[in-house]
């Protein structure tokens, strides 16, 4: 095999940083993602929906961070020193999406992401793009537009 049949070969895998909300085992392509950090301290917003944990600035922007839990329908991120934000940038604003913990990255073959289910581990299926099967389970890839265009 050559070098370029290698390199195309990679570039079309799907690289998902996976991470927990509840028991469910999430993914999102690591494309999306503008980066990853610790809870930091957060501002309330007066009237916002519940979902909406507050706002926090960093480094000089404005971040909308919402509980990832809450806006998926399962229980809230219990707070604690494993939760992150998975800052994303959605119709050019950027969101956190506060999570329980994070995994691992990991590649996925896109021919073996298969259709969501109508319910993946309490999460409403229409939020997924795909499942990727592991040797531990299944891993819901969300599909983070859907997810933030609902209100």
């Amino acid at each position: 095999m050559s070098e370029q049949t290698k390199r195309s070969g990679a570039a079309s895998m799907l690289e998902l940083a996976t991470f927990y909300v509840g028991e469910a085992q999430c993914g999102i392509d690591i494309l999306k993602i503008q980066e990853i950090n610790k809870q930091t301290e957060v501002t309330g917003v007066p009237q916002s929906p519940d979902y909406v944990v507050g706002v926090l600035n960093l480094r000089g922007r404005i971040v909308t961070v919402i509980d990832l839990g809450l806006k998926t329908g399962l229980s809230p991120i219990t707070q604690d020193k494993d939760n992150r934000n998975i800052i994303v940038d959605s119709m050019g604003e950027h969101i956190g999406l506060l999570v329980d913990r994070i995994s691992d990255v990991m590649s996925a073959d896109p021919s073996h992401v298969e259709p969501p289910p109508a319910n993946l581990g309490g999460i409403e299926g229409s939020y997924f793009e795909g499942v990727v099967k592991t040797e531990a389970g299944l891993i819901g890839v969300l599909d983070i537009e859907r997810v933030l265009a609902e209100g």
